[in-house]
């Protein structure tokens, strides 16, 4: 299976930090939020990576490729460890990268994959989301993927004053932690929303999607949504993740992320702790 991370964007939430940087390589504690988006489909088998990138993005391409001065000095500097980090960065996965000439949404980033996806079944990661779980999430949307031979996409509860931030479900229950979806709405008022089960940036998608995005003409913001596409897909399933979703869409959380990674690090947990312990 192949996967898609749409990379796009221009990080407007996080101005002026991504003025010439894109949101992607603003570091969770040690390493670049997409790196770990990498990480975790590598983690569920997948090793041929397809990046949508666009304008002033060249920084994620050369986080991935190979850099021969930087080897060569740590290696006649004796800096093994970094050495061997920044060679299994780039002997992750084979990564392409297509550009999205325009910004006209999710879902026509997503569009811009289909000659590289073909007709197989392949999965989507945005580029902000990072998971965490015994089981990688993508690795937990292939197995649902196979079990109703459909797409499946993770959903997670979220409380009421989130909702309007997320595209919602609805949804009927057909196995553990499993629904059947029978409505999709993106970022819904509460008094509007179906339920609180929130897309949360992991699909596993047919090659009928791209039919689907054909046909689906600008919503909110005049951007084609991945989610209104979505909607046209004659069987879609949810699946509730087993594990730990972090939302990296705004500056809050993007801190907050680093901290609760930073505390996870044997390395740092101890100083990290009694810091904070100082600042409350």
């Amino acid at each position: 299976m192949k996967a898609v991370i749409p990379a796009a964007g221009f990080g407007t939430r996080f101005l002026p930090a991504t003025k010439a940087q894109p949101k992607e390589m603003l570091p969770v504690f040690d390493k670049p939020t997409i790196q770990y988006v990498i990480e975790e489909a590598v983690a569920s088998g997948i090793d041929d990576i397809l990046i949508v990138t666009g304008k002033n993005k060249r920084s994620i391409e050369d986080h991935f490729d190979k850099s021969f001065e930087l080897e060569y000095t740590l290696r006649e500097s004796g800096k093994d460890e970094a050495l061997k980090q920044i060679q299994e960065i780039t002997d992750l996965a084979d990564i392409c990268y297509v550009r999205q000439k325009e910004q006209k949404g999710l879902g026509d980033a997503i569009y811009c994959a289909k000659k590289h996806i073909g007709g197989e079944p392949f999965a989507v990661m945005l580029g902000d989301t990072i998971t965490r779980g015994k089981v990688p999430c993508t690795k937990q949307l292939i197995d649902v993927s196979k079990k109703y031979n459909s797409s499946a996409i993770a959903v997670e509860e979220v409380p009421n004053e989130r909702v309007e931030r997320y595209g919602i479900i609805k949804g009927r229950p057909v196995g553990d932690s499993v629904y059947k979806i029978d409505e999709l709405v993106e970022k819904p008022s509460l008094e509007e929303a179906p339920s609180n089960l929130a897309i949360m940036g992991r699909y596993v998608l047919s090659p009928d999607i791209f039919d689907c995005i054909e046909k689906t003409k600008p919503g909110k913001g005049g951007e084609i949504q991945l989610t209104d596409a979505l909607s046209k897909l004659n069987i879609i399933y949810g699946s509730i993740f087993d594990g730990q979703t972090f939302d990296i869409g705004n500056r809050l959380e993007w801190l907050m992320t680093s901290i609760e990674f930073a505390l996870a690090d044997e390395k740092s947990h101890k100083q990290i702790l009694e810091f904070l312990k100082s600042k409350v």
